[in-house]
C-alpha cells in the first residue's frame, strides 16, 4: 500500500517543516481509516494544510510542527475508533481537528484509547462521537442537566445527540419513555387541513425524528417499542395535560413555538425525566417572528438551576462542509445594493 501525498494548498516554508512518522499495528485497517479513494487523508490535508504519505503500515505527515502534531494525534485517535469497529467519514476527520484545536478537549483526542466517555453516545446501532467542542459540553449536559436547551443551526447536532442519548437511556432502563415532540405545522398547527386520518397528517412533520431513531435502534426495535408506546412520537398539541415521568422527552423545532406552548411543553415534566428543547432561533415560521416561545423560555430560564443552555455556531455544522459556508452566508451581511 503507497499514496502519495494530495497537493492542495502552500507548502510549509523551509524552516518550520517537519517530518513525523506514526506506525499502525494493523495494515489491514488503514483502507477505513483514510477512506475511500483516500477521502479521510484528503481532508486531514486539507483541513491542517499538511502532506501526507503512506507506505505499508507507516505513515508520514509532513507540515508545520504544530499542524503536523495535530495531525499525529487525529488519526491515532481516529485509529483507535477503526480498531473498535466504528466507520469513520470526512464528518469524523472534521470533528477530530475541531476538538484537537482545543486544549481544554486535547484528552478526547490525544489518548490511544480514543475519545473519552463523556463525548460518546452508544445505542444499539453506533457509537455517536462528539464532533465539536460544543457537541462535547451537550453530551455531558444531556447526561447530568434536568432540563437543556440546544439552539443553533440545522446540522450542528442539536437532535441528533438528544435522540441518541434518549435511546441510550431506554436501552439502559434509566428511564421508561421515550418521547419525541415538534409543532406540526409551523403556526397554529392547522392539521386538519390535510388530507388523512391523524398518523397521516402527522407524519411528515415528525419523519426526522423516526429517521434518527432508526439510526440508532434495529427497525424492528423501533417499530416493536412504538408499538408498545416506549417510544412515542406526537405533535406539540397532543402533550397537553399530561405529566410526563420516568421518561426523556425532547422538543424539536422548537422556535415554532409560541411561549404559551413552551410554557405548557416544560410545565409536563415529571419525576425521574429530561427534557431536551431544540431550535434555531434564526429560523422562526411564524407570523411574528418575535413571538417565539423559544426566545422567550431562553431569555426568561438561562442560568436557572438544573437548566443549561448550549450555543452552536454554524462553524459547528457537521454536515457536508458547503451546509455551514451556505450557512454563514444567509445569517451574513446583506448583499443588497
Amino acid at each position: 500500500m503507497g499514496r502519495k501525498p494530495h497537493r492542495g494548498g502552500n507548502p510549509p516554508g523551509p524552516t518550520d517543516r517537519v517530518k513525523l512518522e506514526i506506525q499502525f499495528d494493523k495494515v489491514q485497517l488503514l483502507g477505513a481509516l483514510f477512506g475511500q479513494y483516500d477521502q479521510n487523508l484528503i481532508a486531514l490535508e486539507g483541513q491542517l494544510g499538511v502532506y501526507i504519505s503512506a507506505r505499508g503500515n507507516r505513515v508520514v505527515v509532513e507540515g508545520q510542527a504544530d499542524a503536523a502534531a495535530r495531525t499525529r494525534d487525529v488519526l491515532t485517535s481516529l485509529y483507535a475508533r477503526v480498531l473498535k469497529g466504528d466507520d469513520i467519514d470526512t464528518g469524523d476527520v472534521i470533528g477530530a481537528v475541531a476538538l484537537a484545536a482545543e486544549p481544554m478537549l486535547e484528552g478526547l483526542v490525544h489518548a490511544d484509547a480514543g475519545p473519552a466517555p463523556t463525548a460518546a453516545i452508544r445505542t444499539r446501532r453506533k457509537t455517536i462521537v462528539a464532533r465539536s467542542p460544543t457537541q462535547v459540553r451537550y453530551i455531558e449536559a444531556l447526561s447530568s442537566s434536568d432540563v437543556i436547551f440546544a439552539l443553533g443551526p440545522a446540522g450542528t447536532g442539536k437532535t441528533y445527540l438528544a435522540v441518541a442519548q434518549a435511546v441510550s437511556q431506554l436501552i439502559s432502563g434509566s428511564v421508561d419513555r421515550l418521547i419525541l415532540s415538534r409543532p406540526a405545522v409551523e403556526a397554529g398547527e392547522r392539521l386538519g387541513f390535510l388530507p388523512g386520518d391523524m398518523k397521516e397528517k402527522v407524519d411528515p412533520y415528525l419523519r426526522p425524528l423516526y429517521d434518527a431513531l432508526y439510526d440508532m435502534l434495529p427497525a424492528e426495535q423501533v417499530e416493536r417499542r412504538l408499538a408498545s408506546g416506549e417510544i412515542e412520537i406526537a405533535p406539540l398539541a397532543f402533550m397537553r395535560g399530561r405529566t410526563l415521568a420516568n421518561a426523556f422527552i425532547i422538543l424539536d423545532e422548537a422556535q415554532n413555538t409560541t411561549p404559551l406552548q413552551m410554557k405548557m411543553f416544560l410545565t409536563r415534566f415529571g419525576e425521574r425525566s429530561r427534557m431536551v428543547v431544540c431550535g434555531d432561533p434564526n429560523q422562526v415560521d411564524l407570523p411574528n417572528p418575535g413571538a417565539s416561545g423559544l426566545a422567550d423560555a431562553v431569555r426568561r430560564l438561562d442560568g436557572v438551576e438544573g437548566i443549561a443552555v448550549l450555543r452552536f455556531s454554524a462553524k459547528e455544522i457537521v454536515r457536508h462542509p458547503i451546509v455551514g459556508r451556505i450557512v454563514e452566508a444567509y445569517e451574513g451581511p446583506s448583499q443588497d445594493g
